[in-house]
């Protein structure tokens, strides 16, 4: 194998490289595009019927259920509201910038209680047959959850309700004109599902027969997931994108920290999104929802939650503006299941981010060291077989190139009687191509949860007539003679997915990459801080706090 020197690769894989003045530049073209796309798009920054965060007083104990890219959850969450306050776990820890999210968790802890919990894998068949089926299955996997909830109550001799307050979240576009109420968009994430479905509609219809107790005089034959009893009847109580639900489920639990405040909720992981509150007057008319949540619309500057999907091709042009789309993004795009669909996704998502890797690792073992493509490991040859999955638990944890070489040698194995090898040179240019993208995919996500805020009226960037990296009056004069100067203020983004949370130094670096984006336009932000919080299984307890805040539960 030809020698990969530091500097060569390193300059092959330059063009992944985002510096400071890029960033910023990039966050305050985002900052523009989005507040454009609130005005005028009917594809993104769709509204939701919800005016308002949760109060961390709702109770009550409800169905939650999750459909995400990957898999589905099924649970009950029962809320306790006020049994804790937030402020004491954060006052008790030893340090409290250090602590705060623990501290969070623990407070998370004590206010919901989570029962008969179940996770499924969503089967590729399922997402490539037509919808029923799909619904069907979800229907069957609720209804296991519900029989094992419905046991456990006969068990203890209490009643059996008649129907069961239920809460939804779903990872994909949709639009809704009520919470209870939701219409599926194009779905993305290798979902060949076509758009215009009746959400609510087809969960209830698939979970249907299972609240018939005979069908023509007889009992229905029972599957796996149907107890031999009739199980209770479901309401919708709330429907919310998986963004929306993350952000309610860590608003319910951080309200009474000081001068902490849940701004926006995020979705890293198989896919990417973001949600924010919006002021109704940034939005186009028609995004005004004929109902909206358990609390009414207020009479000054009445916002409204919006779901971004931010990654949409029409949110593309500040990356094509500033040269941000490499040859293996465009390649990937070409191959993907939705060519131009989501330019944002393919750059950052867990979905995709392997195949990125493994783009560049064939292109220059094949153009640039002069490899012949039958002499290369299967997975690097054939599409989607380099998963994130490998790049989070084996390339990024490991030592050294020696170790890794090793691990792939195993897991990634060469054809017989290959020139290939795996050595400490190859095990050292798929680690640097996986960090290259790693880097880059959490810049990105950092220009645009800054670029978000400002869009949102939380930070201020240069406006439409000034330059991206101008400076302000107060700043050309060396000092802040402003007379609206913030409080001090954290702003948290509530985050959630796979890979934020669990690949290796994603998170850190996302929050570094904002840190430098506020520090550099700390004259116009001053005393705010954005920091990036978990909101665990957001999407699961999400629902079940959204189901909790519906005003009329009856």
């Amino acid at each position: 194998m030809a020698k990969i020197t530091n500097g060569s690769m390193d300059g092959y894989l330059s063009t992944l490289a985002i510096g400071e003045d890029k960033i910023h530049s990039l966050a305050c073209r985002f900052a523009k595009t989005y507040k454009d796309l609130a005005l005028h798009s009917t594809e993104q920054f769709l509204p939701t019927p919800i005016t308002s965060l949760p109060t961390g007083q709702e109770r009550g104990k409800f169905l939650s259920i999750d459909v995400g890219g990957t898999n589905l959850r099924v649970g009950f969450i029962e809320l306790l509201g006020d049994s804790v306050d937030y402020k004491d776990h954060v006052a008790k820890s030893p340090c409290h910038g250090a602590a705060s999210e623990h501290a969070g968790q623990e407070a998370h802890d004590t206010r919901i209680r989570r029962t008969f919990e179940k996770a499924w894998p969503i089967g590729e068949h399922l997402k490539m047959d037509n919808a029923e089926d799909l619904f069907v299955w979800i229907g069957d996997c609720i209804a296991e959850v519900v029989g094992n909830s419905v046991s456990a109550t006969l068990l203890k001799g209490e009643m059996v309700p008649e129907k069961l307050d239920m809460g939804i979240t779903f990872s994909f576009p949709m639009m809704q004109s009520s919470l209870s109420e939701a219409t599926l968009m194009p779905m993305g994430k290798g979902f060949a599902i076509t758009s215009n479905l009746n959400l609510g509609t087809m969960l209830l219809a698939g979970y249907e027969r299972h609240t018939k107790e005979a069908l023509n005089g007889r009992q229905e034959p029972l599957t796996k997931s149907k107890k031999k009893f009739r199980l209770p009847r479901l309401k919708i109580s709330a429907i919310a994108n998986d963004t929306v639900a993350t952000l309610a489920s860590l608003a319910y639990t951080v309200k009474s920290i000081p001068n902490s405040r849940v701004a926006m909720g995020l979705i890293v992981g198989t896919g990417c999104n973001a949600t924010i509150p919006m002021k109704l007057k940034d939005l186009h008319p028609s995004k005004q929802p004929s109902t909206t949540s358990y609390k009414p619309l207020s009479k000054k500057d009445p916002e409204i939650v919006i779901n971004t999907e931010w990654t949409i091709n029409g949110a593309a042009k500040p990356l094509n503006d500033l040269g941000l789309l490499t040859i293996w993004d465009k390649a990937l795009d070409r191959a993907c299941d939705a060519p131009g669909f989501q330019p944002f996704e393919y750059m950052t998502a867990g979905r995709y981010l392997g195949e990125l890797v493994r783009l560049i690792v064939l292109s220059w073992c094949t153009d640039t060291i002069g490899f012949a493509l039958d002499d290369l490991p299967e997975d690097l040859r054939t599409r989607n077989q380099l998963t994130t999955t490998l790049l989070a638990t084996v390339v990024a944890t490991a030592n050294d190139p020696d170790s890794l070489a090793k691990t792939l040698d195993e897991q990634v194995p060469a054809p017989e009687n290959s020139k290939w090898t795996w050595d400490i040179t190859s095990a050292a240019m798929v680690m640097k191509a996986a960090k290259a993208v790693q880097l880059r995919s959490s810049a990105l996500i950092a220009a645009a949860i800054v670029g978000l805020l400002a869009c949102a009226g939380e930070l201020r960037l240069p406006n439409n007539d000034e330059p991206c990296g101008s400076k302000c009056p107060e700043e050309k004069n060396g000092f802040d003679t402003s007379s609206d100067r913030e409080v001090d203020e954290e702003l948290v983004v509530a985050y959630t997915g796979g890979l934020i949370t669990l690949y290796p130094g994603f998170k850190e670096e996302t929050q570094r990459r904002i840190d430098e984006l506020i520090e550099r336009e700390s004259h116009r932000n001053r005393g705010k801080r954005v920091v990036l919080r978990e909101a665990s299984d957001g999407g699961i307890i999400g629902a079940g706090v959204l189901a909790g805040t519906v005003l009329d539960p009856a």
